[in-house]
């Protein structure tokens, strides 16, 4: 995201991961690890959104920790269809926060994957924050969570989403009474609204703080 960002290789199931990693100006509250969006369509790690959600949490005092899933720039291995990126995702946090404060972030094909981190986090890690954008839910079996992680997730959507299908992710909350932040006439990409989205996330964690 600037000079200051710390290039980091990783060794995963398939291979190198590629990371980057950026330090809030104080000490760290915790450590964010986000997901980018489906690497078949594009996705990599230095997507505006997925950068727009670091910029956040860089902001709120996290260290933040963005990263290609196997296949995608130096990333080793190939696409296995969310399976594999989730090892990927955990094989991440497992490396870089392996302990203390954590937060799990994702947009669109990244948010199915952080989900389905969250949920195999939740019981043993301190998962302070679960921020959800674009939640691919129209063609995946996107996780629940506990009633109880709640209070610490954000779910973000556009009304005007024609990639995810606003009423995909309704359909995925509401047996769950999960609450979904909706962007009137957001598309998939946020175009024109990442300060927005940006402003609703550092709302949310702050908020988590008091």
């Amino acid at each position: 995201m600037n000079s200051q960002t710390e290039k980091i290789s990783l060794q995963g199931a398939a291979g190198a991961i590629e990371v980057q990693r950026d330090q809030p100006a104080d000490a760290p509250r915790g450590i964010a690890v986000i997901a980018h969006p489906h690497p078949l369509f594009g996705g990599t790690m230095d997507n505006k959104v997925v950068q727009t959600l670091a910029r956040a949490f860089v902001s709120c005092g996290w260290t933040t920790v963005r990263f290609n899933f196997r296949g995608v720039g130096a990333s080793e291995g190939v696409h296995d269809e969310g399976r594999g990126e989730l090892e990927d995702m955990l094989n991440v946090v497992g490396q870089l926060a392996p302990e203390g404060p954590l937060a799990i972030a994702g947009f669109s094909f990244g948010a199915f994957v952080a989900c389905g981190a969250a949920e195999k986090l939740w019981a043993a890690r301190n998962v302070q924050q679960v921020v959800l954008v674009g939640t691919a839910a129209a063609r995946n079996m996107v996780a629940t969570l506990p009633v109880e992680a709640h209070e610490r997730m954000l779910v973000v959507h556009g009304e005007a989403d024609d990639t995810v299908p606003l009423v995909a992710v309704m359909d995925w909350a509401r047996p769950q009474s999960l609450p979904v932040t909706v962007i009137p006439g957001g598309g998939h990409f946020f175009h024109g609204q990442l300060p927005l989205l940006k402003s609703l996330v550092a709302r949310h964690l702050r908020a988590g703080i008091e």
